[in-house]
């Protein structure tokens, strides 16, 4: 290959780099202007509430005490079909003055959201429910948990059980010990509820192949141990 040509192939490389560099920063400007947009709404409600703000993840991020805007919050959840603007409210939602006010509206997203392409939202949804679901949602809790279409978007609504003062999580929490998927999370439930009764089905876990898991379960073991003495 003689050199000419060679240049002349690197510069065409470097000419495509550019030109794919080019293109997704124009998709992430796009993406930028529809959120911009689609936020618009809500952020014009925060501001008659006083949260004058450029984005809702302005909220959290900026550490605002913004407990009288969770409302707003909730009202806006349901309304907003776009994914990251709809994550950014719920982002907002996953904080402990928006329980547990936010729980029903959480429980009723997760449910609608079927499609696997959104595990990303469902999994934030369940995160958040796992800072406000109390007994007053558990029984719808415990159903979304058990059923596997939701897959890992589950991992969450198991450590929220862990939050139920009902005693029939910890059998729920057992019970998800046998699905991969959410076992590890089921462990870290069982550990915020010094389930005793859960011990020895907890201690196979110190074996498991996932190094976070193991640590779990030691960490779940270490929990129930102290409080039985």
């Amino acid at each position: 290959m003689s050199a000419e040509k060679s240049k002349c192939e690197s510069d065409e490389a470097r000419q495509e780099l550019l030109s794919l560099l080019e293109e997704k920063e124009q998709q992430r400007q796009l993406t930028i202007a529809i959120n911009k947009r689609d936020s618009a709404p809500v952020l014009a409600d925060l501001a008659q509430a006083g949260f004058v703000i450029e984005w809702i993840s302005d909220l959290y991020s900026k550490r605002y005490n913004y407990k009288s805007a969770i409302p707003i919050l909730l009202r806006w959840l349901p309304l907003i079909e776009n994914v990251n603007v709809k994550e950014d409210i719920v982002r907002a939602l996953s904080v402990p003055w928006a329980k547990p006010i936010a729980a029903p509206t959480l429980i009723y997203e997760f449910r609608k959201m079927q499609n696997e392409s959104i595990t990303g939202i469902k999994w934030a949804i369940a995160n958040a429910l796992s800072i406000v679901a109390d007994d007053s949602v558990f029984t719808d809790i415990v159903d979304l948990a058990q059923d596997s279409q939701h897959g890992t978007a589950r991992q969450m609504l198991a450590v929220s059980l862990g939050n139920m003062k009902d005693p029939r999580a910890q059998d729920v929490l057992i019970k998800l010990l046998d699905d991969d998927k959410v076992a590890g999370h089921a462990i870290m439930g069982l550990g915020k509820l010094k389930s005793k009764k859960a011990h020895q089905a907890i201690e196979r876990f110190l074996s498991h192949p996932k190094t976070w898991v193991r640590n779990e379960a030691k960490k779940a073991l270490a929990k129930i141990d102290k409080a039985s003495k």
